[in-house]
């Protein structure tokens, strides 16, 4: 009779989700052992690539870049705003922004 696999904690993400005791206890043993710089290898093209994108912090800058100001706005205007970013799954900065934009490019 086959023995039926059970993983150790089907909460985890992914395969470690599937994994026994023995199959975790195999997995890990690599990091168990002492100077495990000694079997780094340098990164290839594509893990730079990613790990530049994942040193970046904030948002890309848009034209030449971002100010932030402080709006004081009516609560009732605000609050139906928030909900126009809602519906429209924008951000209330977006949607300023938005608004902005069409009041000058009437204005012009």
């Amino acid at each position: 009779m086959k023995k039926k696999k059970v993983p150790m904690n089907a909460l985890l993400p992914g395969r470690y989700g599937r994994m026994t005791v023995e199959e975790w206890d195999r997995e890990v043993e690599k990091f168990d052992r002492e100077n495990i710089a000694d079997f780094a290898r340098p990164l290839d093209k594509d893990l730079k690539a990613r790990l530049e994108r994942a040193k970046r912090r904030g948002r890309p800058p848009i034209g030449k870049g971002a100010q932030r100001v402080l709006v004081t706005i009516e609560r009732d205007l605000l609050s139906q705003s928030d909900e126009y970013a809602r519906v429209h799954g924008l951000s209330r900065a977006a949607v300023i922004a938005q608004g902005l934009k069409k009041l000058l490019k009437k204005a012009s």
